[in-house]
């Protein structure tokens, strides 16, 4: 009931993910990333705290798939679990358990995992990989998007989406991007595309303001001289 993408814009060092699923607010329990340690996806049958939990190994200086056997030592029900981790250097992990529902499938790339459960076809974590390395010079937020687009073209889940989210971090210490459609009855994906043509522009402004309101860019709204 859920297919994400996490991963690491070599360019920038940036880090992102997005995740959709049948069931709502999906970003809110699924979504983690930290700038400067990684990114992880928790999903299947969830376990938020285990998104903290990998950012916290990463940020002491494990890697991806370190920081993945130590969860896998401690977590408890781990094999109801599937996680995705991104490093800070690119180099990713992931973990389907037992108890993973339906087809499922992770597929790592450098600096990308993708990975899926109650999928309609296997190969929808390989088109949202290949979707998402196939344009290193666009945006990151862009290249999740295109990715998430492209695991719908490849048949998404075994029933319909509902909700969305994306979520990207860089080298200020809130995410510049938290973006979600938590229910939408026929495409949130699409949405979240529209949101995205949206915010990307202003994104640098608020990155300003939060830093120096003093030199950043007026505000756009009534009365702002």
């Amino acid at each position: 009931m859920t297919f994400s993408i996490s991963a690491r814009c070599a360019r920038t060092g940036m880090f992102g993910i997005a995740v959709s699923s049948s069931s709502p607010c999906v970003a809110a329990r699924c979504a983690h990333a930290r700038a400067g340690a990684g990114v992880v996806a928790t999903q299947n049958i969830t376990d938020p705290t285990l998104g903290p939990r990998g950012l916290d190994l990463m940020a002491s200086g494990l890697s991806a798939s370190e920081a993945l056997e130590r969860i896998k030592s401690e977590a408890k029900h781990i094999e109801y679990r599937q996680l995705a981790l991104v490093d800070s250097n690119g180099n990713g992990a992931a973990f389907s358990g037992a108890n993973t529902l339906g087809t499922h499938r992770t597929v790592i790339q450098p600096n990308v995992v993708a990975a899926g459960n109650l999928l309609s076809s296997p190969v929808v974590p390989e088109k949202m990989a290949e979707a998402f390395l196939a344009s290193p010079e666009k945006s990151l937020g862009a290249r999740l998007i295109h990715a998430m687009q492209a695991a719908l073209k490849a048949g998404g889940e075994e029933g319909p989406v509902h909700s969305v989210g994306m979520l990207l971090v860089r080298d200020v210490a809130w995410p510049v991007a938290d973006l979600r459609v938590d229910w939408h009855d026929t495409d949130p994906i699409g949405e979240l595309a529209k949101l995205w043509e949206l915010w990307e522009p202003q994104l640098e402004a608020y990155v300003s303001r939060g830093i120096n309101p003093s030199v950043a860019p007026s505000y756009g709204v009534p009365g702002d001289m």
